[in-house]
């Protein structure tokens, strides 16, 4: 007789055997993996001692990349951005990608799997969100079922912009040193949450939650599966918060349908390519977002969607005449697919010795690494020492300029902290000065 866990546990084979892909939909990278990939990443990520970002695509968020850059290049430098909606699935379809339903990994699928699993091997979790009685009673009833795990946790009723609170809560997290790092606050209060913190957090997994910690307690119940089926999760969400997700659902699932509907028509055709290995897959951030502006020429547009060491290294071959910019594109174009490094592909297409792409990158590369690293510290640290920023703002400030690639003081001054003038003023008198006298 064929019981229903065991039509489970084949489901969940099949699962296992569906690859993970990197589909490209409007300049959005969504990471298409089934419920056994995302798990197996974020083990590998524990028993590695790595750590990774676990955010999804949904209409909603797919719309608020659309109106926040920041959000944009948030979701672009998480390593995983699995698919969290049926509309993203149909969206995919209706650009002429038809994706199984196992693609689909909500939380709903997600989280119960992934406890099973940290129950199994061990793995820790602290729960950062929903009310200060909520978090108690998801972490009471989560440790009656899954003994093996040890949970901690903390609301989310605390002031994002707050540096004394914030320092208290990743003080407490990095104390309990768990694995995994649920963070359900709210799109986007979550994602933003994680982009200026994540550098300090110590753990291997951070998850954006939404609200599963008020499902884990019971206050919010899952979608009945029949609806869930069909697509219709967003119709039962909506009738049960009509005040708070009108806007969400009513405008935001025809305006998703319109930019689907001018992507057919004007917009690339999609890009599909597999998944690297899962156990050492990572995706570097990279300053992509539509909204930033340019004045580089047509190569260099090419070129700034690209690893920013490949984009140095390209930069320096055509400076020095030994590649040309129709090589450099060829290279990028076809590691797209490859997914070989440019110095690796270089070599291989026997263009240059190896010898000569090492001593580039040796040379050149890690100078330049060097020099911005060691010149945005010094200027962090004269800055608090001449008191016109506090040692907080200033590791908000480098935490966020690793997602946006963009040096320190344009940053202080983008968020408005000190003038420009000031900026450059100790840049030109300090920075560049102390470095001729090092010299």
């Amino acid at each position: 007789m064929i019981t229903t866990r065991a039509i489970q546990a084949d489901l969940y084979q099949l699962e296992e055997m569906l690859p993970s892909l990197n589909v490209i939909l409007l300049a959005r990278r969504i990471t298409c993996m089934t419920v056994p990939a995302i798990i197996e990443a974020i083990h590998s990520a524990c028993v590695q001692g790595r750590k990774i970002t676990v955010a999804n695509y949904n209409v909603h968020s797919f719309n608020l990349s659309m109106l926040l850059p920041w959000f944009y290049n948030f979701l672009q430098s998480a390593e995983i951005t699995h698919c969290d909606s049926t509309g993203i699935l149909k969206g995919l379809q209706f650009m002429g990608l038809n994706l199984p339903m196992e693609y689909r990994a909500s939380y709903t699928a997600l989280m119960p799997e992934l406890l099973k699993h940290c129950n199994e091997h061990g793995f820790s979790i602290f729960l950062l969100g929903s009310k200060p009685q909520n978090i108690e009673a998801a972490i009471q009833q989560l440790e009656n079922q899954y003994p093996n795990i040890t949970f901690s946790g903390h609301h989310g009723y605390f002031t994002i912009e707050d540096p004394d609170e914030n320092e208290a809560v990743i003080e407490q997290i990095n104390l309990a040193k768990p694995n995994i790092l649920v963070v359900g606050m709210g799109m986007p209060r979550q994602e933003n949450w994680i982009r200026l913190h994540r550098s300090r957090l110590k753990v291997n997994a951070i998850m954006a939650g939404g609200a599963v910690i008020d499902r884990l307690a019971g206050i919010v119940s899952d979608c009945p599966a029949f609806l869930s089926q069909r697509g219709l999760e967003w119709l039962y969400r909506l009738c049960r918060e009509p005040k708070r997700l009108a806007v969400r659902y009513l405008l935001g699932n025809p305006a998703f349908v319109f930019l689907l509907a001018l992507a057919k028509f004007y917009a690339p055709p999609l890009e599909v390519h597999n998944m690297q290995s899962i156990s050492n897959f990572s995706w570097e951030p990279q300053d992509t977002s539509p909204n930033s502006s340019s004045t580089l020429k047509d190569q260099n547009k090419f070129l700034a969607i690209i690893h920013p060491d490949d984009n140095r290294l390209a930069h320096y071959l055509i400076e020095a005449g030994l590649l040309t910019p129709g090589q450099v594109r060829t290279a990028f174009s076809e590691q797209k697919v490859t997914g070989l490094r440019l110095s690796e592909f270089i070599v291989r297409k026997g263009w240059l010795k190896g010898q000569t792409v090492e001593f580039l990158v040796q040379k050149l590369l890690l100078r330049d690494q060097v020099v911005v690293q060691t010149d945005d510290k010094r200027l962090g640290h004269y800055l608090v020492e001449a008191g016109l920023l506090t040692q907080v703002q200033i590791e908000a400030a480098l935490s966020e300029q690793k997602e946006s690639g963009i040096r320190l003081g344009e940053m202080i001054a983008k968020k408005g902290w000190l003038k420009e003038q000031t900026i450059e003023f100790l840049i030109k008198e300090v920075i560049l000065c102390e470095r001729v006298v090092l010299n």
